[in-house]
């Protein structure tokens, strides 16, 4: 692996997206995600994915220059069309609307339907949290895996993440329905490593640790079995009604994954406790959840979003790691392009 500064990533993405065709502004907000997604160690929505990215604006399925528009508002809730655009910058803008109007009403909720894959869901709340929400956002997706009792994909996998403001040390809560996301499988195949337990089933039926076995069985294992199953449902259920979008069901009968469904909804907590009670409350309550004794061959309790955190310590002080095939693969889109 290769270490590489966050700025140099940052760059190289830059260019080459401005060479395709994004504005400035947008191609440099929408690089540095990607690059942000990549420094807390989010590689399978980072650069590893910034290539299909790429890909799917050559083949006209995500729109660069437009922006979504409101349709609709009920009190503090919006809904809001994002016209086929980029999901990461359509997703930065709804998660930004739900914070304004938290910031006006104490909470806000935006609905945003026909857009496209928003890579990191955690980078959303994330973005609620540095604004002293809480915030939390989901997005339906097309069929990836079984609903509970069935071989055949019928349910999405639905990100879901929930964060708290903690001191600039946010509580992130990031997780997709399946035991593991299909970024991790690929990211663990790529390495030819295991998976440290079970994800889901191979041809036959059984379950697995083998992540190229899951991806060619396409059963991956709901998180909670039943709940996770369970679950995936009724976050598709509410993005499409709050939304007004598209169901997984109706994704799925396109060639491919776009026009989802995707929620975001922001908590003003600072006002309604004052941010040194939020602060000395959640402390509290994380350093209550982390004071267990550890079992053997565990060093520390962390909370959800602490191992991100030192992950994105390391890697800016050190350089971020890339695989050198991937990264080569960068270098010459950008020189194909030029």
């Amino acid at each position: 692996m290769s270490r590489i500064s966050f700025e140099t990533i940052h760059a190289e993405l830059k260019r080459i997206l401005i060479q395709e065709g994004f504005y400035d502004h947008r191609a440099d907000r929408c690089a540095k995600l990607f690059a942000e997604n990549t420094r807390d160690g989010i590689y399978s929505h980072g650069l590893n994915r910034f290539q299909s990215f790429v890909q799917n604006v050559r083949a006209g399925r995500v729109m660069t220059d437009v922006e979504p528009k409101r349709i609709n508002q009920l009190g503090v809730i919006e809904q809001w069309d994002g016209q086929s655009g980029v999901g990461l910058l359509n997703a930065e803008f709804a998660m930004g609307r739900a914070v304004e109007l938290a910031q006006e009403y104490g909470m806000g909720c935006v609905g945003l339907k026909n857009t496209n894959h928003w890579m990191r869901a955690g980078a959303y709340g994330l973005q609620a949290a540095d604004a002293g929400c809480i915030g939390l956002c989901w997005t339906n997706t097309t069929r990836l895996m079984p609903p509970w009792g069935s071989a055949t994909k019928g349910i999405g996998n639905n990100p879901l993440t929930l964060c708290v403001p903690y001191q600039g040390h946010h509580v992130l809560l990031d997780i997709a329905m399946s035991q593991y996301a299909n970024g991790k499988l690929e990211v663990t195949k790529r390495r030819g490593e295991q998976l440290p337990m079970a994800g889901g089933y191979d041809a036959g039926g059984n379950l697995t640790t083998d992540p190229e076995t899951i991806l060619k069985s396409r059963r991956a294992l709901p998180i909670g079995y039943w709940k996770g199953s369970g679950l995936a449902l009724m976050l598709d259920l509410m993005a499409t009604i709050i939304t007004g979008g598209h169901s997984t069901a109706e994704i799925a009968r396109q060639e491919h994954e776009a026009n989802v469904s995707q929620v975001f909804i922001a908590i003003d907590a600072q006002s309604l406790s004052g941010k040194q009670i939020l602060e000395e409350t959640v402390d509290r309550i994380v350093r209550d959840f982390k004071d267990v004794p550890p079992l053997e061959g565990i060093d520390e309790i962390r909370y959800p979003g602490e191992g991100m955190l030192a992950i994105r310590k390391d890697n800016i002080t050190h350089g971020i790691p890339v695989e050198p095939d991937i990264w080569r693969q960068i270098l010459e889109m950008h020189a194909i392009n030029e």
